[in-house]
């Protein structure tokens, strides 16, 4: 046991956890990947039960928007402009002095996801894009590391344990990212706080049971709620493909993961833009597209390009699918401002 034996007392007398399982989360590393709504309640609720080393990594700096559903974040720490995963780790060393948290602050690609997750034992999805989740997903399959896929949005979320060999895989349930602007994101949508905590806690729960070597609790279908309408389904995910056609747990092809899938960054010299470029081939419906953005923002289009200024951000999307987002001429915060309103 950790020295502190009365801070998990309760957490030892659950029989599924024990004495045992709780010096196995003494001992246990866990990288957190986004630590935003999803991943920052992710992480609290890891700290507080123990686990030994989490790592988070997030791109992105704090907005008063932000504290309507990411619960360690308060007014002071969007006065400081801190970086979120520094914000995060700053509370989390106050709740737990027991265990060690390491804030990194950068955007996860395939050129350093693999240092950052080789030393954990769980990797926990707290993203808002489905390209960083498939590139999550081919270094897990890879290295036959178990992740856990969480998503939310309105009132509804979804999560899924994902232990390589012994269950489905992220890119059996969603093969190809959506389009640029094909589906909702917060920023355009809404989303309720509860549906956050419900989907992180489940997320939470199917990483203790991983770490703590309880894999038979471990939950294989795909865990879907509407707080909303009061639904909670679960959904078998293990047939959704014959066997031997998934092309990362089958066949082991790992494009995310090898840098051949993925959207290209450009700065564009002297314009304070950077470009996006889509991981595919894609063709956008631009009108279709302008009708749902014009609840965001001032909206623009022709049968070439369509613009949307939102606040101090404008972004300029082509029916090719690229994406140039002006006011700034970082990557990050281009990726990061292109998933908030587009959905990349």
């Amino acid at each position: 046991m950790p020295p502190n034996r009365e801070r998990y007392s309760r957490q030892v007398r659950f029989a599924g956890i024990g004495e045992e399982g709780q010096q196995r989360l003494g001992r246990s590393r866990v990288l957190i990947v986004g630590c935003g709504a999803l991943g920052s309640v992710v992480a609290e609720t890891l700290v507080r039960a123990g686990v030994g080393h989490t790592t988070l990594v997030d791109r992105d700096f704090l907005e008063v928007s932000n504290l309507q559903r990411q619960v360690l974040f308060d007014e002071q720490d969007v006065a400081d402009g801190l970086p979120k995963a520094v914000a995060a780790a700053s509370k989390l060393r106050r709740i737990n002095s027991d265990v060690d948290v390491e804030p990194v602050v950068a955007d996860v690609t395939h050129q350093n996801l693999a240092d950052l997750a080789a030393a954990a034992d769980v990797i926990v999805d707290g993203t808002d894009n489905f390209e960083t989740r498939l590139l999550i997903n081919d270094f897990a399959v890879s290295a036959t590391k178990p992740w856990v896929y969480g998503g939310c949005l309105g009132a509804e979320g979804q999560v899924l344990a994902i232990v390589p060999g012994r269950s489905a895989c992220l890119a059996c349930l969603v093969p190809e990212p959506p389009a640029p602007g094909d589906t909702p994101t917060c920023d355009t949508a809404g989303i309720l706080g509860t549906a956050v905590n419900v989907v992180a806690s489940l997320q939470a729960t199917e990483a203790l049971k991983l770490l703590v070597g309880a894999e038979g609790a471990v939950s294989r279908q795909l865990m879907v709620v509407d707080l909303w309408r009061n639904r909670v389904r679960s959904i078998d995910v293990d047939g959704l493909h014959p066997p031997g056609e998934c092309p990362t747990c089958d066949r082991r092809e790992f494009p995310w993961l090898e840098g051949r899938r993925g959207s290209e960054a450009a700065i564009l010299c002297g314009r304070n833009s950077v470009q996006l470029r889509p991981s595919a081939a894609t063709k956008l419906d631009l009108p279709t597209l302008a009708e749902r953005l014009s609840r965001v923002g001032q909206v623009t289009c022709n049968r070439f390009l369509l613009r949307l200024s939102v606040d101090a951000s404008g972004f300029t999307l082509f029916s090719d699918g690229r994406v140039i987002v002006s006011g700034t001429e970082d990557p990050a915060e281009a990726r990061t401002l292109a998933s908030r309103y587009l959905g990349l």
